[in-house]
């Protein structure tokens, strides 16, 4: 799917399934039919916008990724029982289901266009999603000195205008603080963004950022077809 996502949603996904490789060796009928009815499924979820990222052979049992916005966890929940209770979905597990809010930045006044929402526009070939949480002593600095800290971060960021960053809060929903998500084109230069952001002083209150979910963007038929699905 493509396009700008509708207004009012602003419960995001990513929601990474992992195939059974015993799939692989059934008929190719069975499998091309199955792969059908799960796409139609992914694709006919009520109110949920959702592009795909495959992720086969990026990271052990991990094969596909959807990222997911919708008005409400509901909505999210419905999408993914359909999914995996339709075709191939049955033979599918979910490896990592990382949530979050979108919100704004209590640190950002004016977001620029690099720290827009990443459901409007056209798709950058790669993204990369992980949940992120701080030590419990940020959240005890003072507000003047968390922002001192997180202007340096931001301005970083800002040397990389080919990245593209999603920040939703996962307070209270998941385990994380918060998801993090990128989307660019040219991973070296993001690589070298993750560098320089180590060297920052915030990183002092980094508890965890990890598993860091690599996608490659792809249509749904394409990514069924690297997971086997005999597809025209």
């Amino acid at each position: 799917m493509s396009g700008s996502a509708p207004s009012g949603r602003r419960y995001v996904q990513a929601l990474a399934l992992g195939l059974d490789p015993e799939w692989r060796r059934a008929p190719d009928y069975c499998r091309a039919e199955e792969a059908i009815a799960f796409a139609r499924a992914v694709r006919e979820a009520p109110d949920v916008t959702t592009f795909t990222y495959s992720m086969v052979g990026l990271q052990a049992g991990t094969d596909l990724l959807l990222w997911r916005l919708a008005g409400s966890l509901d909505r999210l929940e419905e999408a993914a029982a359909a999914a995996l209770g339709a075709g191939v979905g049955r033979w599918m597990r979910v490896r990592e289901s990382l949530l979050g809010i979108v919100q704004g930045s209590q640190y950002v006044k004016k977001p620029t266009p690099q720290e827009q929402s990443m459901f409007a526009g056209e798709r950058s070939r790669y993204l990369v999603v992980y949940p992120f949480t701080k030590s419990a002593e940020w959240y005890l600095l003072g507000r003047e000195a968390r922002q001192g800290i997180m202007n340096e971060h931001m301005r970083i960021g800002h040397d990389y205008p080919q990245v593209r960053q999603l920040l939703a809060n996962s307070f209270g929903v998941d385990d994380q603080d918060f998801l993090v998500a990128y989307e660019t084109d040219d991973l070296e230069a993001f690589s070298n963004l993750v560098r320089d952001l180590r060297a920052t002083e915030s990183r002092r209150w980094t508890v965890s950022d990890r598993p860091i979910l690599v996608g490659v963007h792809r249509p749904l038929e394409e990514a069924l077809r690297l997971l086997g699905a005999p597809l025209p």
